[in-house]
């Protein structure tokens, strides 16, 4: 069998005007993501189609595929040309290799110029296979379903549809700053916006006499393993014991985590322009912690000048596990890791935080601006690619 790859995404498809951009986009990324699997990576009237080589890893496509957004479904295929005898000899081929009792065939005509309707593609390639193979048409529930795309040029057929994660191709959604921490739902969140057609940049921030070296190296995988979805990244890491030690001596317990975070928002601020980014992007859900209360968030959110975006917002601890194993994060997200955060957790955090309570204890820090200024101008940045 020739070795092809049928593309299929849905949102895409309503993007008017747009569409060829998010078109060349998409088939742009998968041509990054398979690099030296594939020979050839085109349009086809809602599809894009890759012509693998012959020597190409099928397992090694799909997990690539498999996460890569703008995606819906994708199926290896077999071509043929546009003559209904030799779809049938396709057919014939491709499904004698596989172990059935009962099938159906589902044809789609999206070339109107072919002299036979979907209806009559099924029947005729239907009937020749049960006379050949000698099994059963069965139109609900078969053990096996040939699918059959006719198109301009010629037709797909295959057997099975994988599914893709569906929403629009990365670098079609501009640039944000993630707040990538120690744990397991930053990731998650990094991982949606890519899934929206963003750009991910992320940020950690980190206290360099307490963290050893080596256990940076937890964040490097995390993001090494985001890097797969997006192909290339970039990763900041910010040192913060300065600014932390400020924040002990001289704000409240009780605030001090509001007040941490604040100035995490103050330094992702400005780092954006030196990536163009239009937005922050942070793994928050309501309620799971002290700090994530609605007015706690206010407050926090209330430094920043770019918008912060919380995709997690409404999703429970159990859901956004279930996605960090699905994207492999989980595993390097709970390894253990003494961030900032877990120094700033007073015994009895104040959970509903008005802002002027808040900035008032602020006040006590002086040259906040220097401070973050200070900080960032000793940050490392690291590349990753795929």
């Amino acid at each position: 069998m020739d070795k092809k790859v049928v593309i299929h995404y849905s949102e895409i498809g309503t993007k008017g005007k747009n569409r060829a951009f998010f078109e060349k986009k998409l088939a742009e990324n998968i041509r990054k993501a398979l690099k030296n699997q594939v020979k050839k990576v085109y349009r086809r009237y809602g599809r894009i189609v890759c012509d693998l080589k012959d020597e190409s890893d099928l397992n090694s496509v799909k997990q690539k595929l498999t996460l890569m957004p703008g995606l819906s479904f994708f199926s290896f295929a077999s071509s043929s040309l546009l003559n209904i005898d030799e779809i049938k000899k396709k057919a014939l081929t491709l499904c004698e290799s596989r172990e059935f009792e009962s099938f159906k065939v589902e044809a789609k005509r999206a070339n109107k110029s072919f002299p036979l309707t979907s209806i009559e593609v099924n029947e005729t390639v239907g009937n020749y296979l049960a006379t050949n193979l000698e099994k059963k048409v069965k139109l609900r529930e078969p053990e096996l379903t040939l699918y059959i795309e006719i198109l301009e040029r010629e037709a797909y057929l295959y057997t099975e549809k994988l599914r893709g994660i569906g929403g629009l191709p990365v670098d079609t959604g501009g640039v944000l700053l993630s707040s990538l921490s120690g744990g397991i739902d930053s990731p998650v969140a990094s991982f949606l916006l890519m899934k929206r057609g963003c750009r991910i940049v992320f940020v950690h921030v980190y206290n360099s006499t307490l963290t050893k070296r080596e256990v940076l190296k937890k964040l490097e995988k995390i993001v090494e393993t985001l890097t797969k979805i997006q192909l290339n990244s970039k990763l900041y890491i910010v040192p913060f014991e300065e600014i932390q030690k400020e924040i002990i001596m001289k704000v409240p317990a009780k605030l001090r985590m509001l007040v941490y975070r604040r100035f995490m928002m103050r330094i992702l601020n400005k780092i954006a322009p030196w990536e163009k980014a239009k937005g922050v992007v942070t793994g928050d859900s309501i309620g799971q912690v002290a700090s994530q209360t609605i007015e706690n968030l206010t407050c926090i959110y209330k430094a920043s000048e770019l918008p912060v975006l919380a995709p997690l917002m409404g999703m429970n601890k159990e859901e956004i596990v279930s996605l960090a194993k699905k994207i492999g994060s989980y595993n390097y997200s709970i390894l253990p890791y003494p961030d900032c955060c877990s120094f700033m957790v007073a015994k009895h955090p104040e959970t509903h935080a008005h802002l002027s309570e808040v900035e008032k204890a602020e006040d006590f820090i002086e040259n906040k601006e220097e401070l973050v200024e200070r900080c960032v101008s000793k940050a490392e940045l690291k590349f990753f690619d795929f």
